[in-house]
């Protein structure tokens, strides 16, 4: 059970670092790669904010557990 609780902990950081960046990149302050399709455009903004939201909730229930270890 250990091991799912690190997986899962990990996958949410990396949601939570990939919405961020479609957050940059949608909102226009990422503007890498240059000939990306999500620059400056909300709709990659708005997708980026959910998966964010979306990977805290797993590193919360991650770091929650069941109280063991």
């Amino acid at each position: 059970m250990l091991f799912l609780r690190i997986l899962a902990f990990i996958v949410g950081l990396l949601a939570i670092a990939m919405g961020l960046l479609w957050v940059g990149q949608g909102t226009g302050v990422v503007m890498w790669p240059a000939e990306s399709f999500m620059l400056a455009d909300r709709a990659w903004a708005v997708r980026g904010a959910i998966l964010a939201v979306v990977g805290g909730i797993i590193v919360w229930l991650a770091r929650r557990g069941n109280g063991k270890t």
